[in-house]
Order: structure tokens, then sequence, then C-alpha cells
């Protein structure tokens, strides 16, 4: 998995906390594992979230002490960007191209309709999960709601575990499913559960929004999420600009954004 881990998380996950009436609040932390989940439950059924996909998404929950242990022992991103970009883009420069032409009808409807052009989000596509190659094996769920459970982020991960449960109740995508990196990221572009419900689109209109198995709908949403946040059809991205800038929310990490318009701009080069 790339460096967003550690950055995008928290950035896009603090968005959505939401205050919950102290009478159905669940305490992270205390008592049990399974007793806080059963407090979770009530809570997600006051947020209007259906019984039904209560029960499919947290039934047979369990910690997982992994998540934990990864959680605590994150790294301070230290690369240069020419080492980070070095290592990350000639190996998937030619399987870039590959899916510029491939995908090239697709992404010609994407730039339309979002102004985001293909090249950005092939490059997206390639750092986050090598062209949906690795898309991470972690349940989302059961991720969730470990780092919810524990006091170090508990509300901003309650709010994503919500979320998560939301995709289940709109018919989306299943809790068995629902697998990804191990801070909860899902999809082929790897959009926390808040970023999916709001920027997540059915693309090919067949009634779901799928970014984890369908390439239309990948590459509408992560334009959606970019346009959303300012994107200017037609102009740079060259560090400095607004288009940069809108880079940034896709990644909080200089290095990485540039990396991301350094990607986009081999890839409009190449024959």
């Amino acid at each position: 998995m790339t460096s967003r881990l550690s950055f995008s998380t928290i950035a896009l996950g603090a968005l959505l906390v939401t205050s919950v009436a102290p009478a159905l609040a669940a305490p992270c932390g205390t008592g049990t594992f399974e007793a806080w989940l059963d407090d979770f439950k009530k809570e997600a059924a006051a947020k209007g979230i259906s019984q039904n996909a209560i029960q499919a998404g947290l039934s047979g929950v369990t910690q997982d002490k992994a998540i934990l242990t990864r959680d605590r022992s994150q790294q301070v991103f230290s690369q240069t960007f020419e080492q980070f970009s070095g290592r990350m883009v000639p190996p998937r420069l030619t399987r870039g191209s590959d899916m510029l032409k491939r995908y090239g009808s697709v992404l010609s409807r994407v730039e339309e309709t979002y102004g985001v052009p293909p090249e950005i989000l092939v490059a997206i596509w390639g750092l986050e999960t090598d062209f949906g190659v690795n898309t991470g094996k972690f349940s989302t769920i059961r991720s969730l709601a470990t780092l919810a459970y524990d006091c170090r982020r508990s509300d901003m991960f309650k709010a994503e575990m919500l979320d998560a449960l939301r995709i289940v109740d709109r018919g989306d995508l299943t809790p068995q499913e629902m697998r990804g990196a191990w801070a909860g990221e899902l999809g082929q572009t790897q959009f926390m559960p808040s970023s999916y419900i709001k920027f997540a689109v059915d693309f090919d209109n067949n009634g779901k929004r799928d970014l984890l198995h369908n390439v239309p709908d990948v590459l509408a949403s992560t334009a959606n999420f970019l346009k959303s946040y300012g994107w200017k059809k037609g102009k740079d991205w060259e560090p400095g600009s607004e288009n940069f800038a809108v880079i940034q929310q896709w990644n909080k990490s200089e290095i990485y954004a540039k990396t991301i318009g350094y990607f986009a701009t081999q890839l409009a080069r190449a024959p």
C-alpha cells in the first residue's frame, strides 16, 4: 500500500465525526469488545441504519490485534520526492499507458463529465493499487471496529464504521466483499467509507456504486472526488497551481501529491 494510509485516513475521516446522544454512546476501551459492539449496534440503529445491514456487517466481528500493531508502528514518511517517485513511477509507466488506451472511451466520458484528465486518474489508480491488483486483504468492517474500540481515534473510526454499514445498506457491496487496506480504505483507488458515501458514483448505471470491481465506477468516482474539491478543467497540475492543491486534498503529503502529478505528466508525454 502507499503512504496515503497515514495521511488521508485522518483527513477524510475527521470530516464526518458526528455527535452521539449520551444514552447510546459506546465508550471506547471500556468493558469488553463484545459489549462495546452491542452498544454500537444500538447507536447504528438510532442513526437510521437497517437491522439487516447491522446484522450482516457486524455479526461475528472480532478485534484484530494486528491492526493495532500496524496503527502504532506507522513511521513518518521520510523519502524524498526523487526517491519516492523514482521507486513508484517507472515500473508503472508501461501499464499506465496501456490502461489509458484500454479505457480510453471511459476516460473520455469521465473527463467530459468531471473535467479531470485521464492521466491524473490513471496515475492515482496506479499509485494506489497497481491498477486494482493490490486493493488489500483486511476485512474493512473488522479493521474499523478494532480502531473504533481503541481510544486513540475512536470517534473518527466510529463515523467511518457507520458509513461502511451505509455502503452495505444501500446495496453497493456486501460485508464479505469489503476487504481493503488495514486502516479501512477500500476499492481500486482506496476510498475511506466516508469518501465512498460522498463521492462514489454509478457511472455505468448498473444500480451499484462498486469501487472494488467496476472500473468505470472507480475512475468516475475518483474524478468526482477531485471535481468536488475544485479541480479546474484544462488547467495544469504543477506545484503551486490550484489543481495541485486539489491533488493535496487526495493526499496531504506534498511528496505523494508531486508524484501523482509527475506520473500524470509522464503518461501525457508517452507515445
